[in-house]
């Protein structure tokens, strides 16, 4: 037996390898790799798996959100582009109603000036007729007077009066 055991130490004289032992520990560690095939590497290529997609998913959300963000930007821009075209016509359309509105109010007092020019040329000429007319009347009635103390006894009251009548449209005639 000395030389089954003896053919199975190779050097055992300086620690050499003995068969039985490297084959029963080949064993074990094939048996250690299923184990470990079955036990471990599959929940870990599971968990392995699952970060990966987590991973993914979280660039796929991440370049998603990207894609939100600068539509969302794009849109802000052309909105606000679109408020100031607005304001900018508001303030176009304010001033072009201003200059309308300062071109009524000038015709509006051009028209009331000329209203009022042509009232007081009215009370103006009214005014002068009434004061011809006072006038002719002051001077017929002095005329009367004069007449009457220098023709008092050759002309009747009615021929007098006629002649001053006479007098005055030949007054009024002459203007």
């Amino acid at each position: 037996m000395h030389s089954y055991i003896d053919s199975l130490t190779i050097g055992a004289n300086v620690g050499g390898l003995q068969w039985v032992d490297m084959l029963v520990q080949l064993f074990f560690f094939l048996v250690l790799l299923a184990l470990l095939k079955k036990f471990a590497w599959g929940p870990l290529m599971n968990i392995m798996e699952k970060r990966e997609k987590y991973v993914a998913d979280e660039i796929e959300e991440a370049e998603r959100s990207r894609a939100e963000a600068e539509k969302a930007s794009k849109e802000a821009a052309d909105q606000l582009n679109q408020v100031r075209a607005e304001a900018q016509k508001m303030i176009e359309d304010a001033k072009s109603a201003g200059t309308s509105q300062q071109e009524q109010i000038i015709a509006a007092a051009k028209k009331e000036a000329e209203r009022i020019k042509e009232a007081a040329q009215a009370d103006i000429q009214n005014e002068k007729e009434r004061a011809i007319q006072a006038l002719q009347d002051k001077v017929a009635s002095l005329s009367v007077l004069i007449a009457s103390k220098v023709i008092e006894k050759e002309l009747s009251e009615q021929d007098q009066e006629k002649l001053i009548n006479e007098y005055i449209k030949e007054v009024g005639e002459e203007r």
